[in-house]
């Protein structure tokens, strides 16, 4: 009787660390899932985008990476202003924030373009516009990318 006690208690030991092993397997092979699908992950390539040039300001190009000016949600566009070019006052409904990607950016806040109030911020900096405030920008030392984001919808208006 003690023989098969001892051979039904390693029998079901046996069958619990089946069980526990395939447990663990499943376990990899969703992790191994999850993984598989954060792999998948589509880069939003430069060469990719598409560029514009607002009306009345030349020295402008911008591309819309995600979201759009008409839709709700998390928008992001790139800007890129040629070397001395010049954004005037303006405001937004929504609160941007722009981070330099490469050049000095000069911006400045006020109804009037002054170049006695602007601030620069360097490639890597970020500088917030608020909702409704005006400001406007100056590529002063050459060429500058930026990156705005917000949320949408959005729009801009020049002031007179």
């Amino acid at each position: 009787m003690a023989r098969h006690n001892r051979y039904r208690h390693r029998m079901e030991k046996q069958a619990r660390f089946r069980r526990a092993l395939a447990k663990t397997l499943v376990g990899i092979a969703v992790a191994g899932m999850a993984l598989a699908q954060q792999s998948a992950i589509t880069p939003i390539l430069p060469d990719k985008l598409q560029w514009t040039t607002p009306p009345n300001i030349p020295a402008v190009r911008t591309a819309w990476i995600l979201g759009s000016e008409q839709q709700a949600g998390t928008y992001a566009m790139r800007v890129v202003l040629a070397g001395n070019g010049r954004i005037p006052p303006h405001t937004h409904p929504d609160t941007r924030y722009s981070t330099v990607l490469s050049g000095t950016l000069y911006v400045g806040l006020g109804t009037k373009f002054d170049t006695a109030v602007m601030v620069a911020v360097p490639a890597g900096g970020v500088y917030v516009a608020p909702a409704g405030v005006a400001h406007f920008l100056w590529a002063k030392d050459g060429e500058v990318v930026y990156q705005e984001a917000g949320m949408g919808p959005t729009g801009t208006k020049v002031l007179p």
